[in-house]
C-alpha cells in the first residue's frame, strides 16, 4: 500500500472514531462513550481506538486544525498587531467549525462545560495549541519561542477563548459565539470597563 493511500485510510479511521465518540456522547453523555462502545460504533477494534487516541477525551476534543491555525497566523500581514492576528485566525477557525458542523461544536462545548475530565483535557490541549502559536508569534515578532512575553500572550489569548466557549455553553449556547469571541478579545485589550458612576 502506498504511503498516500495508507495516510488516507488512517484519516478515515480517525474520523470514524471521532464521529462515533461524539455521536454516543451527544446521545448518552461522555461516561457512556466507552472505548468498547466507540469501537463497536466505528466498526474497529478497541485496540485501534486506543492506538489512535491514547487519551479518550481526545476523541472529542482534537482535530487536525493546529497546523492549519499556525499556517494562517504565519500568513497574516507583516506588522499587524499580534492580538489582531490572533483574532483573525481564531475567529476564522471557529467560524469555519460552526459553518461546517454547528451541532458538533455545540456538543463539544456542552461536554466541556459539564464534564470535568473533558474540561481538564481541553485545558491541556489548549496549552499545546498555545505553544504552537507562540512559535509563530515569536517568528513574527523577532523573539525567541520561549520568550516569556510571547508565551504569556499566546496562553492568555487561548485561555480567554476557552473561557468564552465555556461561557457560551453555560448559558445554553444561545448567544452569538462569534460576537462573544470578539468581546473576549476586546476585553484582553482593555480589561473590564468600570461601571458608570451615578
Amino acid at each position: 500500500m502506498d504511503s498516500g493511500l495508507r495516510e488516507r485510510k488512517k484519516q478515515k479511521t480517525r474520523a470514524a472514531i471521532r464521529r462515533a465518540g461524539r455521536r454516543i456522547a451527544a446521545a448518552h453523555g461522555w461516561e457512556a462513550a466507552t472505548i468498547e462502545r466507540i469501537a463497536a460504533e466505528a466498526e474497529v477494534s478497541p485496540s485501534t481506538v486506543v492506538r489512535y487516541f491514547p487519551v479518550r477525551e481526545d476523541i472529542l476534543l482534537t482535530d487536525e486544525n493546529d497546523e492549519h491555525l499556525e499556517a494562517l497566523l504565519r500568513a497574516r500581514p507583516a506588522g499587524e498587531e499580534p492580538l489582531e492576528s490572533l483574532r483573525a485566525v481564531t475567529v476564522e477557525a471557529i467560524g469555519a467549525a460552526l459553518a461546517a458542523d454547528p451541532e458538533e461544536l455545540r456538543v463539544r462545548a456542552r461536554l466541556m462545560a459539564d464534564t470535568p475530565a473533558v474540561r481538564a483535557r481541553f485545558t491541556e490541549t489548549t496549552a499545546e495549541t498555545g505553544r504552537r502559536l507562540a512559535r509563530a508569534l515569536a517568528d513574527r515578532t523577532g523573539r525567541a519561542p520561549d520568550d516569556l512575553e510571547v508565551r504569556v500572550f499566546a496562553a492568555a489569548v487561548l485561555g480567554a477563548l476557552r473561557e468564552a466557549v465555556l461561557y457560551w455553553a453555560e448559558r445554553g449556547l444561545a448567544e452569538d459565539l462569534t460576537a462573544l469571541l470578539h468581546r473576549t478579545l476586546d476585553t484582553l485589550r482593555t480589561g473590564p470597563t468600570l461601571p458608570a458612576r451615578p
